[in-house]
């Protein structure tokens, strides 16, 4: 009896503490929420405090502004972040996968030259790539930020997928190469699948890294039209002082497409996450 008073104990505080940690994610959102529903004067008088009046002006405000662009940074940000995961995604699966597999004289060498790309600070380089980026006239394009997005993600890729690949048995791939499968069939068809699990957890690092992105695109981007989700919202805040409603009103307006994606895939993404993480 005293063992089961334990254990329903045991469940019930883990339940409580698991349940805080929830509500402390889930409460920013609500505040920022019910925050962008205030005038500016009611948020400065009562920071936490529930709206007396709700009132829809501040995205109305943001949606009717044109000089906003609140529209072109997200599918700016949209394009510019789906393209680059999935070269990161491509190229790092075929890179780790080769040097996993393939044995050949500079195998190592070229693995961790791939390494030292995630020991370098990206912002020591910010200076050193916009020169070069416009020296070769690669500034205020649409795919800008492209670059330096898959440069930038490849190493953590391929590091992640090199590891996966070394723990697939290489049985499975000699039993599609006595069933007469090629390289490039056994490759997409049969080792793609299986690493499923860990190209989930990277394109959900690198699309919350390229959506989040800031110093790059501060850099190299200089027209408006081009610009992305970060550098939209820094318009929303002034020199002196700053419209908070609005601002989280615009925050929320620009999480929308992640969120919305979050709660589509929620169930892929849960998986690829545990499997990730049991298999490596």
């Amino acid at each position: 009896m005293e063992k089961q008073s334990r254990h329903i104990f045991s469940k019930v505080f883990t339940n409580a503490v698991l349940i805080i940690f929830s509500l402390s994610c889930i409460f920013p959102l609500i505040w920022m929420f019910y925050s962008s529903l205030k005038e500016k004067r009611v948020f400065n008088a009562d920071v936490v405090g529930l709206p007396s009046n709700p009132t829809l002006k501040n995205y109305k405000r943001i949606l009717e502004n044109p000089d906003y662009h609140i529209f072109d940074s997200m599918f700016n940000s949209l394009r510019t972040t789906f393209l680059s995961v999935l070269l990161i995604i491509l190229c790092g699966f075929i890179v780790g996968y080769i040097i996993a597999r393939v044995q050949f004289k500079l195998n190592r060498v070229i693995y961790f030259v791939f390494l030292l790309g995630m020991l370098i600070p990206i912002h020591s380089l910010l200076v050193p790539i916009y020169i070069v980026f416009k020296n070769a006239g690669l500034t205020d394009k649409w795919y800008t930020l492209i670059i330096p997005y898959v440069a930038f993600g490849l190493p953590i890729a391929i590091f992640l997928v090199e590891g996966f690949v070394k723990g697939i048995p290489v049985a499975l791939e000699e039993a599609a190469a006595i069933d007469g499968s090629s390289f490039s069939r056994t490759l997409f068809s049969i080792i793609l699948p299986v690493t499923k699990p860990i190209l989930t957890t990277i394109a959900i690092i690198q699309t919350f890294a390229c959506w989040n992105e800031f110093s790059f695109a501060l850099v190299l981007l200089s027209e408006t039209r081009l610009q992305t989700v970060p550098l939209a919202m820094k318009q929303f805040s002034g020199q002196f002082s700053s419209d908070y409603p609005k601002i989280m009103a615009a925050m929320l307006l620009t999480m929308s497409p992640i969120i919305i994606m979050y709660f589509v895939f929620s169930k892929q993404i849960i998986k690829g996450m545990v499997a990730g993480a049991v298999k490596g």
